[in-house]
């Protein structure tokens, strides 16, 4: 167990000179906070654009060509993936660009994302059109709560379940809610998305499955992976509050690479919240963390939780669980509690609809 002590997540100080090309990109940006995200655009499009490119010139073929892919592959899923994916995620609850600017803001959902395996818009529409305003209950159809959280076997259902039918189910979702604009958005991405790939793949498939097949089946699997970390520690009697059915992580190289992604309870609770604002607001609202019993954990984040729960390591957990009111704890007591927070939950009101 942990005391809180002082938190190293980045928050943001403005130089005391902006660089010329920051001043440049300034003129564009909505938030002068965001330079980092503008600074990753221009990073992917130099290095991975043109090696995406690259794989699929017809000429180019032998241990260049996998030499290449390799470069690629790094780029794409060990230096990128995550944050692009976070950028990606920041950028749907606040656009990057200014208004006037406004086609620049299609630029990283169809021209970079698909080459992490994100269908345009399928993103955004899933994450502000049906995540956040269901938060994780029934009517989300991303929903941990009716899984048990810390069972290899349960996480394999989920992510099969979301693989097999989640555009279909979301579909629904947005036809039920009379969504028909997010509906169309998911459904022109989706059919897009699939009807390149299948073009370019019988023009060059290794390239295809490289760029495109291989990157969409990943980052699908960490979506999912991530969700249910984030949503692991539901308290039963108050599923719908943020404060018990969303986890925070601390003091973590996580938060600098990937946007204080690990604050997630904040983040339910004020979606449209800077990503730099989070580490203040934890600090200022402390006091409802102690009050609702809120899961937070220092130096760790949600690969770790994930990975702990499915080898069911919950003294590697406890080690890692924030007092946050200071009260010394044994470490049974904490794993006691953590444990009642990864059962599976059945509401009373749906159990005629479950039997």
């Amino acid at each position: 167990m942990k005391v809180l002590t002082a938190t190293t997540d980045p928050g943001y100080t403005r130089p005391a000179e902006l660089s010329r090309l920051d001043k440049w990109l300034s003129h564009y940006l909505q938030d002068e906070r965001d330079l980092p995200f503008a600074h990753l655009v221009l990073k992917i499009t130099a290095t991975m654009l043109p090696l995406a490119i690259i794989l699929f010139v017809p000429s180019f073929r032998g241990p260049w060509w996998w030499a290449t892919f390799g470069l690629f592959f790094f780029f794409s899923n060990a230096r990128y993936k995550g944050p692009f994916g976070l950028m990606l995620h920041c950028t749907s609850h606040r656009m990057l660009f200014k208004k006037k600017h406004g086609w620049l803001n299609h630029y990283i959902p169809w021209v970079l994302g698909p080459m992490f395996g994100q269908t345009p818009e399928s993103y955004f529409v899933h994450h502000m059109g049906m995540h956040h305003p269901e938060n994780n209950m029934p009517d989300d159809e991303s929903s941990t709560m009716f899984y048990q959280r810390d069972s290899v076997l349960g996480f394999l259902r989920y992510l099969g379940d979301f693989l097999v039918l989640g555009v279909v189910r979301l579909t629904g979702y947005f036809t039920r809610r009379n969504k028909t604009t997010l509906r169309f958005r998911l459904l022109r991405g989706e059919a897009i998305y699939l009807g390149v790939t299948i073009v370019l793949a019988f023009i060059n498939l290794p390239a295809t499955l490289a760029v495109f097949v291989v990157p969409f089946v990943l980052s699908r699997v960490i979506m999912m992976l991530g969700n249910w970390a984030q949503h692991a520690f539901i308290d039963a009697d108050t599923p719908d509050n943020c404060y018990t059915n969303s986890v925070t992580c601390i003091n973590t190289n996580y938060n600098h690479k990937c946007w204080n992604d690990g604050y997630h309870i904040s983040h339910h609770l004020k979606p449209a919240m800077h990503w730099t604002d989070h580490p203040a607001h934890f600090r200022t609202n402390l006091g409802q963390y102690i009050e609702q019993k809120a899961v937070v954990f220092d130096g760790i984040h949600f690969l770790h939780i994930f990975f702990y729960l499915m080898a069911k390591r919950y003294d590697l957990l406890a080690r890692h669980f924030v007092l946050l009111d200071g009260t010394p704890r044994d470490e049974a007591s904490v794993v006691t509690f953590l444990r009642s927070r990864t059962q599976r939950i059945v509401l009373p009101a749906l159990v005629p609809q479950l039997a």
